[in-house]
């Protein structure tokens, strides 16, 4: 596949089209922090987080808060839908990154002119650095957390083709790294037990990516629910079809495929890989197992339990019912990695 070729209708993708080739140019693979936390040169600054720590966030704000990897664009797509009635051309006439802004990168969300009401916007920061203002408005939060392992392996794959980050290393020094939080955005534990803590309040819904996997249906449903914005059965149908991993995966404006390869190298990995639960069977070796829930024991004690905890070996993703299964364990590569 070669470079995305020029959008026809240049004026209805500006800012976008030019931010994006300059950004594209100026990646290092290299890491500032800000407040103890790693982010990306290039993608995030210092200002442009303090930027969104100080903005004005309006009652009618719909924000997706994840850590990476634990199904961003998979609730961007679904509530993309969902705000259309489940009519699918918004989705497929708009790029994913354009229906809902990052708040925190260089090109942030806060700083867009002419945003359409409500604002749909995503966040991968901990809440220690989210708006201020969130906390004393009616502005919803959306929260999806996922199964630390798949976040941990789809992370490692997603290092080799996003330039902004680090080459992972080695697969036991990157699930090191994980679980010292030495990874862009910090602490996966740090970080879903911050968020926690909001779970209760009228405006914030958490949700995980194997609930939504399991029975992605009432899990619209749900959302729908907390949004205010109830669909009837044939709405609801579309916004669960159009938002299946193989629809998306489909779905050049939500595959990620315009991006350059500077940015989001392509032709190594899809960004889009498989899309089920329980794929780090097929990529931790015993050890890094059992050092990872040496790990997991210990920054979650006292937590309540979420679904990966119920018995993670029932959670075989030979019996995923996706569109994409994972491969049979014989076939699995041949050095384990996370």
């Amino acid at each position: 596949m070669g470079e995305p070729a020029e959008p026809r209708n240049q004026a209805k993708w500006d800012p976008y089209e030019k931010n994006i080739s300059a950004i594209s140019q100026n990646l290092s693979g290299e890491y500032f922090r800000y407040k103890g936390i790693l982010f990306p040169v290039g993608i995030y600054s210092p200002e442009s987080i303090s930027l969104v720590e100080n903005a004005e966030v309006q009652d009618d704000d719909i924000f997706i808060v994840t850590y990476p990897k634990s199904g961003t664009n998979w609730m961007i797509e679904i509530l993309s839908l969902i705000l259309k009635d489940g009519d699918p051309s918004w989705i497929h006439s708009v790029p994913i990154w354009k229906r809902s802004p990052w708040c925190e990168a260089i090109m942030g969300a806060f700083s867009l002119p002419n945003q359409p009401s409500p604002r749909l916007m995503s966040s991968h920061l901990p809440i220690q650095l989210f708006a201020k203002a969130f906390f004393n408005s009616k502005a919803k939060v959306i929260y999806m957390g996922r199964n630390p392992r798949d976040v941990a392996v789809s992370l490692y794959h997603y290092s080799k083709i996003a330039r902004q980050l680090k080459d992972p290393g080695t697969p036991d020094q990157f699930l090191e790294n994980f679980l010292k939080g030495e990874v862009q955005f910090g602490s996966w534990f740090d970080h879903i037990k911050g968020w926690i803590r909001m779970k209760g309040k009228e405006n914030f819904l958490f949700i995980t990516y194997e609930e939504m996997h399991q029975d992605l249906h009432s899990s619209v449903q749900r959302i729908c629910q907390f949004l205010g914005r109830p669909l009837g059965e044939e709405a609801l149908e579309s916004v669960v079809a159009h938002s299946s991993f193989k629809a998306m995966k489909a779905n050049t404006m939500s595959n990620f495929s315009l991006l350059p390869h500077s940015l989001l190298d392509q032709r190594h990995g899809a960004f889009l890989r498989k899309g089920v639960c329980g794929d780090w069977k097929s990529h931790f070796t015993l050890a890094q197992s059992e050092a990872f829930d040496r790990v997991y024991r210990e920054q979650m004690r006292g937590l309540p339990t979420f679904p990966w905890d119920v018995d993670p070996e029932d959670a075989s993703p030979d019996s995923d019912p996706g569109p994409d299964p994972s491969p049979n364990p014989d076939q699995a590569p041949e050095a384990p990695h996370p």
